[in-house]
C-alpha cells in the first residue's frame, strides 16, 4: 500500500467490521491490519456464511476484539451484543457485503447478528459489495444498492475484472485502499469541508531529444500525503501530478502532466476556482533548448562532449501568488541544501505565500525518495516552527492544522 494511504493518529476511534459469505472474506483481514496500523480499535462480526470461508480466530489473532458470530451462541456473553457496536463504535464497515446481506440491510431485516447490529447502528455505515457480476447486475441488487444510498450508507463501488468463478465484469471486491480511505474519512474532522484544494506534486520532465529529458528524483509522496489529508478532512481535492507511480481514490481529481509548461497551464486553468493551493511539485526551473525530434548521437573517438543550452520555465508558485485573492490561501514548499531558514523566509515574501514548509534535502531522512521529512514551517503571521523528523503523512496532517489556525 502506498504511503499516502497509511495515516495513523486515530487512537481511541473504533471500527466495527462486518464480514459476509464471499471468497473475498479473507481480504477483510487486510482491512483489520490497516485499521490497527491507523491506531484504531477493531471489532468484527462474521455471518454464518462467512465462517464457511474464514474463522473468527483469524480476526482475533490479528487483534480484533470482540469478534461476534451467531446471535444465539452459548458463549455466555452479554445478551445485548447485537446493540453493542452501536454504543461503542465510531463507524461500521460491511466488507465484503454479499447480495443477501445487501437485501437485508435495504429492507431493514434483522434476522442475524450482523443485520441486527447494522439496524441498531446510528453512526456512519460503509458498505463494499463483492459477488458474481450477474448477481451484481441483477435489477433487484441494483435496486437494493440505490436504496442503501438513500438510507445514508457510504457506498464503495465494486471493481471490474475476473472473479473467482471465472466470469468477468463488475462485482470484484474494492481495493483495501478505497475502503480504508472511506473509513478514515468518516473518522476525520471535516474542517476542510466546502473547500476546493489544488495540490501540485511530483517532478516535471523537460525533453531534450527523442529519448532524453531533464528532471529530478521527486516521487511525489509528500504532495500525495498533503492531498489525501485534505481529502480525508472533507476538501474537494484536485491533484496536478507530474510523472509518478502514485494512485488516488476515485474522490480525488487528477490532472496528469509531464512538462513544467503543462503544469503551468493546468494550474492557471484551475487556480482561479480554488480556495487553497499547495505547491509541492519539484518543477524544473529551466528546460533544455530542444535538440530535435530524433536521438542525439555521439561523435567519434575524439568527441570532447557537448554544450546544452537552457531557457527558463514559468515560476508557477510566484504566478499563483500574484493572482491570489484575499479569499485564497497558498502554501509553498522549499527543498534546500543550505540556509534553509533564510531561503524559506525570502520565498514566503517574494511569492506572496500564506505558509511555507522547507526541508534540508541534504539531511538523511528528509527529502526525495524517503518516507520522512524534517521541516521548517513559517507563515505570514510570523509563526516559525522547526519540526522533528516525522512521517510525511504526519507532516501533511500538521500542515493543515497549522493553516487552519487563522
Amino acid at each position: 500500500m502506498q504511503q499516502h494511504y497509511q495515516f495513523a493518529g486515530f487512537m481511541g476511534k473504533r471500527v466495527h467490521l462486518g464480514v459476509t459469505g464471499s471468497i473475498a472474506a479473507y481480504k477483510a483481514l487486510d482491512l483489520v491490519r490497516s485499521y490497527l496500523a491507523a491506531d484504531c480499535l477493531v471489532s468484527a462480526t462474521l455471518t454464518d456464511s462467512c465462517t464457511k470461508f474464514i474463522q473468527g480466530l483469524s480476526f482475533e489473532a490479528l487483534g480484533a476484539s470482540p469478534v461476534y458470530s451467531d446471535m444465539f451462541d452459548a458463549r455466555g456473553d452479554s445478551a445485548f451484543d447485537h446493540l453493542e457496536p452501536g454504543q461503542i463504535a465510531d463507524v461500521m464497515v460491511i466488507a465484503p457485503a454479499s447480495a443477501n446481506t445487501m437485501a437485508k440491510l435495504a429492507f431493514g431485516m434483522a434476522d442475524d447478528m450482523l443485520s441486527c447490529q447494522a439496524l441498531a447502528f446510528a453512526g456512519p455505515k460503509i458498505i463494499a459489495p463483492a459477488m458474481n457480476p450477474r448477481m451484481w447486475d441483477n435489477p433487484a441488487t441494483q435496486r437494493n444498492w440505490e436504496m442503501l444510498g438513500d438510507l445514508g450508507f457510504i457506498r464503495i463501488q465494486p471493481g471490474c475484472g475476473k472473479v473467482a468463478c471465472g466470469d468477468t465484469g463488475d462485482g470484484r471486491f474494492a481495493p483495501t485502499e478505497e475502503i480504508l480511505t472511506a473509513t478514515l474519512k468518516a473518522l476525520s474532522p471535516q474542517d476542510l469541508a466546502g473547500k476546493k484544494v489544488m495540490v501540485t506534486l511530483g517532478p516535471t520532465r523537460e525533453p531534450w531529444d527523442a529519448v532524453r529529458f531533464w528532471s529530478n528524483p521527486s516521487s511525489g509522496t509528500m504532495g500525495a500525503c498533503i492531498a489525501m489529508a485534505a481529502y480525508l478532512r472533507g476538501a474537494d481535492v484536485t491533484v496536478v501530478a507530474g510523472p509518478t507511480a502514485l494512485e488516488f481514490p476515485a474522490g480525488v481529481g487528477v490532472v496528469s502532466v509531464t512538462t513544467a509548461q503543462q503544469m503551468y497551464d493546468a494550474c492557471m486553468d484551475l487556480w482561479p476556482s480554488m480556495d487553497i493551493g499547495c505547491c509541492t511539485a519539484a518543477v524544473a526551473d529551466y528546460r533544455p533548448k530542444p535538440f530535435g525530434d530524433h536521438k542525439f548521437k555521439k561523435g567519434g573517438s575524439g568527441d570532447d562532449g557537448i554544450t546544452v543550452e537552457f531557457e527558463p520555465n514559468h515560476d508557477i508558485l510566484k504566478t499563483m501568488g500574484g493572482m491570489k485573492t484575499d479569499s485564497q490561501k497558498l502554501i509553498g514548499f522549499a527543498a534546500e541544501t543550505n540556509d534553509i531558514k533564510a531561503n524559506a523566509e525570502g520565498k514566503l515574501q517574494r511569492k506572496n505565500l500564506d505558509l511555507i514548509a522547507a526541508n534540508d534535502i541534504s539531511k538523511e531522512g528528509s527529502g526525495f525518495g524517503v518516507g520522512t521529512n524534517q521541516m521548517y514551517v513559517l507563515d505570514k503571521a510570523g509563526r516559525k516552527e522547526m519540526w522533528p523528523q516525522l512521517a510525511k503523512n504526519e507532516v501533511a496532517w500538521r500542515l493543515w492544522d497549522h493553516l487552519l489556525l487563522d
